[in-house]
């Protein structure tokens, strides 16, 4: 895999890395990580709320008035 970066991009990572005293592929690689692991709950929510909130729809709505 080759991962593309303007300039801006690259200098960034590449200030964080050495903040960090890391190389900048295991920065990019943990930013990938944090990523997918992120979204991935984001999603397993969303598809959690879309199948019980009907459930719950009459109370929610009792509760908000």
């Amino acid at each position: 895999m080759t991962l593309r970066l303007t300039d801006e991009e690259s200098e960034a990572l590449s200030k964080r890395a050495a903040l960090e005293a890391r190389s900048m592929q295991d920065v990019a690689r943990q930013a990938v990580r944090e990523y997918v692991e992120n979204h991935s709950r984001a999603e397993l929510l969303d598809q959690i709320l879309d199948r019980e909130l009907p459930r719950y729809a009459e109370a929610l709505d009792r509760l908000a008035q």
